[in-house]
C-alpha cells in the first residue's frame, strides 16, 4: 500500500478550519519496488489532522470502480533487455573545466556569481555580473525560481482539490536530490554540498545538492563571405548551474544556462509520473485522457514564477514593453512593408502586470535610464518569454484566488524585503488574496526604482500514453538577453576552431 499527503488546500469548511491538515490518496502496491501510480485507488480520500495525529474524516464517493492490476513498473530489472544500438558518447576536458571556484563565488569567461540556497527555493544565484575587463557590471542582484502551482482538471473525489504550491508548500530545495548516484551533468562537474536542517531542526550536509559544468552548444557565429574566401565561425560553451526536486509523483529539474554572448537562460524541466485515475474496463475518463487499459491521466496545468531583483548596470532600473506594429500604407509608407516597434515605459505596478501576446511579438526591456552607451542608448536587457499559458480555473476558485501570481506573464514590484513571495509567505490552506496581487495593489511607482521583475510561465499539460510509466521531459523557462548593454559582439575575441 502507498498512501500520498498532499496539502489540503481551502475551502472554508467548518470542520477544517483552523486545522493542519492533508488529504490523502492511496495506491497499491504489490512489492517494494512497484509502481504504485499504476494501480489508484479510487473514490476514497483521508482527511488527516496532522497536530492530532488522527483521520478526521474519511471520504467515499461511492463508486465502485475495480484497481488496475497491470504492471508499469520502470525499474532497470523489470524493463528487460536495454537496446544495444547506442555508441558510447564521451565528453573530454583534458585541461579540466574554465571556471574557477572561491567559496561559493564563481568566475567564468567574464561572468561572476555567487551560488547560494533555500530551504523553499532551491537554488539561489546572487550579484550576477559581467566583467568587461575594466569593472564588473551588475546585471541581477539575486535570481531564483519563486513559486510553483499545479491545479488539476478534474472534479472527483480525488483530484479537485489537487493544487500544489511545490515551493511555499512543500520547498523545492527541501525536496532536491542528493547527486551521489549520479546526474545527467557530463564532463568536468563541480557539486556543491548544501548545509541544512531537517523538520525536527537537526543539522545535516544535502550531499551534491547543486551541479555546475560546462557543456558545448553549437555555432556561436559564423559568416562565410564567397567574395573574399574569408571563413569565420566560434562554437558557443555555456555555463550550467543546476538541481533537480522531487515533489511526490513529479521530478523538476532547474537549469540556469549563462551564455559566453551576454545571454541567461532559465530551463525548467518536468518529467517523472502522471497523476493518474482508475477507469473502468472500455471506459473513458471525461477529465483528461485513458493512457493506458484501466488508467487515466487528469490534463492539468503547471505554473512558475522566477523573481529576479535586477541591477543592471545599477540599482535604478526601468521597463518598458514594446510591441511590433504594422504601419499603414501612405505617404510614409508607400509600399506597405514598413511596421514599427512601439515602447511604453511603466510607471506604477498595475501598468506593468502584464500578459504576453506572440501575434504582436510583444516584449519587455529592463533599462538603466540613468547610463548611456557608446550610441546613446540606455544600456538592458530584453525578457524574452516562450509561448506559456495562464491559469484556466475560474476566477472564484480557491486555486486561483490562491494562485493569482499565474494570470499574469510580467508583474514589476519596487524591491520591498517582506515582499519575497509570488503567492504570500505562507500559501498552504490560505483562502487566498496574498502574493503579487496584494503587493502590486498598492500601484507604488517603479520607474527608475530599485526594481523587482517576476516572471510567470508554464505549461498545459494534457497527458497521453507516450507519458507513461514516466513522462520524457517537457520544457518550460525564458531568456534575458542583452540589449545595448555591450557596444559590439562581445564573443568576437573568443578563438577559432573548438574554444
Amino acid at each position: 500500500m502507498q498512501i500520498d499527503p498532499f496539502s489540503a488546500g481551502c475551502f472554508d469548511r467548518e470542520n477544517e478550519n483552523g486545522r493542519y491538515l492533508v488529504r490523502c490518496v492511496s495506491y497499491y502496491r504489490e512489492s517494494v519496488t512497484d509502481n504504485g501510480y499504476a494501480h489508484p485507488i479510487e473514490g476514497v480520500v483521508a482527511v488527516v489532522d496532522l497536530l492530532e495525529k488522527k483521520v478526521i474524516e474519511l471520504v467515499d464517493d461511492g463508486r465502485i470502480i475495480p484497481i488496475p492490476r497491470a504492471k508499469h513498473n520502470y525499474d532497470t530489472p523489470s524493463l528487460g533487455e536495454p537496446r544495444d544500438t547506442l555508441k558510447p558518447l564521451s565528453i573530454n576536458q583534458p585541461d579540466g573545466p574554465s571556471f574557477k571556484i572561491d567559496g561559493w563565488h564563481v568566475s567564468w569567461q567574464n561572468w561572476t556569481f555567487r551560488v547560494g540556497f533555500t530551504p523553499r527555493e532551491g537554488l539561489v544565484l546572487h550579484q550576477l555580473s559581467w566583467d568587461d575587463g575594466k569593472s564588473a557590471r551588475p546585471i541581477i542582484y539575486r535570481a531564483s525560481m519563486m513559486e510553483m502551482c499545479v491545479p488539476y482538471s478534474d472534479s472527483t473525489t480525488n483530484h479537485y482539490w489537487k493544487s500544489a504550491f511545490d515551493a511555499g508548500e512543500y520547498g523545492l530545495g527541501k525536496l532536491a536530490n542528493q547527486l551521489e548516484l549520479g546526474c545527467d551533468c557530463l564532463g568536468t562537474i563541480r557539486y556543491f554540498d548544501i548545509p541544512s536542517a531537517d523538520d525536527f531542526g537537526n543539522a545535516f550536509v544535502m550531499k551534491n545538492a547543486v551541479c555546475m559544468h560546462e557543456e558545448e552548444y553549437g555555432t556561436l557565429w559564423k559568416h562565410y563571405e564567397f567574395r573574399t574566401g574569408v571563413f569565420e565561425m566560434r562554437r558557443s560553451c555555456r555555463l550550467v548551474i543546476s538541481f533537480f526536486a522531487t515533489v511526490g509523483n513529479y521530478d523538476y529539474g532547474f537549469y540556469w544556462y549563462l551564455y559566453q554572448d551576454g545571454t541567461i537562460q532559465l530551463e525548467c524541466k518536468l518529467t517523472g509520473i502522471v497523476q493518474t485515475s482508475s477507469v473502468e474496463d472500455g471506459g473513458t475518463y471525461p477529465w483528461g485522457v485513458v493512457i493506458t487499459e484501466n488508467l487515466g491521466g487528469p490534463t492539468h496545468q503547471h505554473f512558475f514564477n522566477a523573481r529576479m531583483h535586477m541591477m543592471v548596470d545599477g540599482e535604478r532600473n526601468s521597463v518598458s514593453e514594446h510591441e511590433f506594429v504594422p504601419r499603414p500604407m501612405g505617404e510614409n509608407n508607400p509600399y506597405g512593408n514598413v511596421f514599427d516597434t512601439t515602447k511604453q515605459v511603466f510607471r506604477t505596478e498595475i501598468e506593468a502586470a502584464r500578459m504576453a501576446n506572440g501575434r504582436m511579438g510583444r516584449y519587455w526591456k529592463i533599462t538603466n535610464p540613468n547610463v548611456k552607451n557608446n550610441v546613446g542608448a540606455n544600456p538592458g536587457y530584453k525578457l524574452i518569454v516562450n509561448d506559456s499559458p495562464l491559469m484556466l480555473a475560474d476566477e472564484n476558485s480557491k486555486v486561483r484566488q490562491c494562485g493569482g501570481f499565474a494570470m499574469r506573464h510580467v508583474w514589476v514590484t519596487p524591491f520591498d524585503p517582506a515582499e519575497r513571495y509570488a503567492s504570500g509567505d505562507y500559501p498552504n490552506q490560505h483562502s487566498g488574496g496574498d502574493g503579487l496581487p496584494r503587493y502590486t495593489a498598492a500601484n507604488r511607482n517603479i520607474e527608475n526604482e530599485d526594481i523587482v521583475l517576476w516572471h510567470s510561465f508554464g505549461h498545459t499539460h494534457v497527458c497521453k500514453p507516450e507519458d507513461f510509466p514516466i513522462m520524457p521531459i517537457e520544457y518550460a523557462g525564458f531568456m534575458l538577453k542583452p540589449n545595448n548593454f555591450f557596444s559590439a559582439n562581445p564573443t568576437m575575441d573568443l578563438p577559432g576552431g573548438r574554444n
